[in-house]
């Protein structure tokens, strides 16, 4: 190979020359650059998204956290009465209510707006009583009718 370098005029040997160092540049950013770019972008990524799942664990650890540290109060009476004074408070006509057990019911509400049932929903869970089954049926008239399965939490 040198023999055959050495035999070339001047400007070929500046030709391969060049030749060869574009060529080894290339070589260098296929096999080195490129791919330490591809990983680095794959890791930005990654990391971003390991950034927002940590953001999000830390934000539902700190919700359970407040959850522990509220001491719920138990019920006071039955937890048929609680659910027939909460449910008359709320504005709600409760068609059947009847006990399945001891501290679950089952509740009948011929007709309720979701807007004013779901928030109602919410504040029974936040003073202790659960909601084990619901099974909301459209009325055609914006209204639902409702059968619901309520149980105490145990303390």
């Amino acid at each position: 190979m040198i023999a055959w370098f050495q035999t070339r005029s001047l400007r070929e040997k500046r030709l391969i020359l060049v030749m060869l160092a574009l060529l080894a540049l290339t070589v260098v950013w296929l096999l080195v650059i490129r791919p330490i770019g591809d990983g680095l972008s794959r890791e930005r990524e990654r990391h971003a998204a390991v950034v927002v799942r940590l953001g999000e664990t830390r934000a539902t650890v700190a919700a359970l956290r407040e959850i522990g540290r509220r001491r719920r109060s138990p019920l006071t009476g039955t937890l048929a009465d609680v659910v027939r004074v909460r449910a008359a408070e709320a504005g709600f006509a409760v068609a059947t209510l009847d006990e399945d057990g001891p501290g679950r019911v089952r509740v009948g509400i011929a007709g309720a707006r979701p807007a004013a049932l779901l928030p109602w929903l919410a504040r029974l869970e936040a003073s202790g009583v659960l909601v084990d089954a619901a099974t909301l049926t459209d009325k055609g008239d914006r209204s639902v009718g409702v059968q619901l399965t309520l149980k105490a939490r145990a303390l």
